[in-house]
């Protein structure tokens, strides 16, 4: 999955401090990521000391391994244009968000969508919510901080579900409907409040085709920094014999159960979706 980039190691404990010139540097353009390719077929992120005399602010992000990552930020009203250093224009460009599925080096991928999560979540926390007054970077925590009524804002991480529904040797799988991605995908949503996880599995899989399901059994998360989610893993099985769908058809295109050669293999390695598909490819054929 797309977090896993051992043997390297990922540290996101808060820090305040400013780069030195050699840090690398994130600079975003709403979903939009400003890279350069490799003639190898990886890529790589411009240097903080890239930016150096263009009036940008940096924040501290995180490191993996001694890399540290810096925040790009500038003030409101400067063009894209002028925002990118005139040395970078030429063999830097913007990639969309997706790219970062199947990027190499896989270490590099991850930093750069969760570098975009917490972009977005300091551009969307700007004025507070509660009295209008412009938010401050507190100097603990990730944390932004209203210096009028007093009211603290976190990273926003919403609790997700991926549900392998299991049916006499077959996987429930399905598509969604009206999105980008086309490939199968197993049952999903996000928590509601004032439900447990193991509620929102049930929930979910009823919503979405109509099916009760029973023996739940925990597999793994993952963070998913595309939508802001920490995703939970539950394998279960269907609760009864009746396998009729009832499709909801604003969420998907399609549903039905697949044997395991029908099941595709995961090429992009990414996420939990995939790899649970793998799980149960292998523990049920024959």
């Amino acid at each position: 999955m797309m977090h896993d980039i051992e043997p390297k190691v990922f540290h996101n404990e808060f820090s305040d401090h400013q780069p030195k010139g050699p840090e690398t540097a994130l600079f975003y353009h709403g979903q939009f990521t400003l890279l350069r390719h490799c003639p190898d077929g990886t890529f790589v992120f411009p240097h903080v000391s890239d930016f150096e005399g263009t009036g940008a602010r940096f924040t501290y992000l995180f490191r993996i391994d001694d890399e540290e990552f810096f925040l790009v930020e500038y003030s409101d009203g400067l063009s894209l244009e002028n925002a990118v250093p005139e040395k970078l224009r030429d063999e830097y460009t913007f990639e969309k968000t997706w790219f970062f599925r199947g990027a190499e080096p896989r270490y590099r991928a991850y930093a750069g969508i969760t570098g975009l999560q917490l972009a977005d979540w300091y551009r969307a926390h700007r004025i507070c919510g509660e009295c209008g007054t412009e938010l401050e970077k507190d100097h603990k925590e990730r944390m932004m901080r209203c210096p009028s009524c007093g009211r603290l804002y976190y990273p926003t991480i919403c609790p997700g579900v991926i549900v392998g529904v299991v049916h006499n040797g077959r996987l429930l799988m399905s598509r969604y409907a009206g999105r980008e991605y086309k490939n199968y995908a197993l049952i999903a949503g996000f928590n509601e409040t004032g439900e447990s996880i193991e509620q929102t599995v049930r929930r979910e899989v009823m919503e979405e085709v109509g099916l009760k399901v029973k023996n739940l059994q925990y597999y793994k998360s993952q963070p998913w920094p595309f939508s802001d989610t920490l995703l939970m893993g539950f394998f279960c099985e269907l609760d009864g014999d009746d396998e009729s769908i009832r499709l909801e058809e604003n969420e998907l295109s399609e549903a039905a159960f697949y044997a395991p050669e029908d099941v595709p293999d995961d090429n992009e390695h990414a996420s939990l979706t995939a790899e649970m598909m793998m799980v149960f490819k292998r523990r049920y054929r024959h």
